[in-house]
């Protein structure tokens, strides 16, 4: 269903490094509000709830209960200005997240007419890893992935060959 309009690539990737941490089923608090992602999770029999757009900066209530297996995070941590307020205070017990990875041939990206779709961090993996080892998390498993465009230019070609996303599973000791 979503191959035809979504990034078929990364969500195949993302729900292939899900399903090999934390099978389904598993109860997920799922941080941001429904999306297409989420959908697909619902789809291979995970049970998901989403945040409901509340500033995740300022109000980390949906985080502090103790009823999920797991929080996922996908794209969500580098909009955030301060991720490791809510990476502290997390209940679940395991975590599995995703970051775009700053790469050198691309300006952080910034939406010029919607302020919420803006990245404030774009991090190296060893800044994320040190940020969830700060906050009390223990890393299991890492993974990153390219996302190659078909466009013809210098950076689509660098695209191929970069990794762009960040995947990582961890566990609250």
């Amino acid at each position: 269903m979503y191959e035809k309009t979504f990034p078929t690539k990364r969500f195949k990737k993302t729900l292939e490094f899900l399903e090999e941490n934390v099978p389904p089923p598993a109860k997920i608090l799922d941080l941001g509000v429904g999306n297409p992602f989420s959908e697909i999770m619902k789809q291979n029999k995970y049970q998901v709830t989403n945040t409901k757009g509340e500033d995740l900066d300022l109000d980390t209530n949906a985080v502090k209960s103790n009823e999920y297996d797991l929080v996922t995070a996908f794209e969500i941590f580098e909009h955030l200005v301060a991720p490791f307020i809510i990476l502290k205070d997390i209940q679940a017990k395991k975590l599995v997240a995703t970051v775009p990875l700053k790469v050198w041939f691309s300006n952080a990206y910034q939406n010029k007419t919607d302020l919420r779709d803006r990245h404030f961090h774009e991090f190296e993996d060893w800044q994320f890893d040190w940020l969830l080892e700060k906050a009390g998390w223990v890393i299991k498993k890492r993974e990153k992935w390219t996302n190659p465009v078909n466009k013809i230019g210098f950076r689509p070609l660098l695209r191929k060959f970069t990794p762009r996303y960040y995947a990582v599973y961890a566990e609250r000791p």
